[in-house]
């Protein structure tokens, strides 16, 4: 069993959000996206002031086994990247809910399909069955 922090929410396609004190929201990808992945080689990041949309493409993490998009949970700007994973893209493996962040993002109102810790790890439990 993942061990999932209880103050971020989820999606069905294993990214994670942090609503922070500015406004802002920080994302990655959950412990469970990062271990189905492996040792992650590459990240490639968004541009700042890039607009997403919920749900769509909005990264791309790469590791030796497969290239994997990462999902914007809400639309918004990016006000932030990571730049950190340019150099050390293996953050998201030994920190997927630290330092391994992806983006912050600044939201502008699509919130997505976005689950709950307990959500979510019912959506795992069913994946692990």
């Amino acid at each position: 069993m993942n061990e999932l922090p209880g103050d971020l929410m989820y999606t069905n396609d294993h990214e994670w959000l942090r609503r922070e004190d500015d406004g802002s929201v920080t994302v990655g990808i959950t412990d469970h996206a990062q271990q189905a992945l492996g040792d992650l080689v590459y990240v490639e990041l968004p541009e700042l002031d890039q607009d997403v949309d919920a749900g769509g493409d909005m990264a791309v993490v790469e590791s030796v086994k497969a290239a994997s998009d990462v999902y914007a949970p809400i639309a918004g700007t990016v006000v932030e990247v990571n730049e950190d994973l340019s150099d050390d893209p293996e953050k998201i493996n030994s920190d997927p809910y630290g330092d391994g962040w992806i983006v912050r993002l600044k939201p502008s109102g699509d919130e997505g399909d976005l689950m709950s810790p307990d959500e979510y790890q019912a959506l795992l439990d069913e994946l692990d069955s």
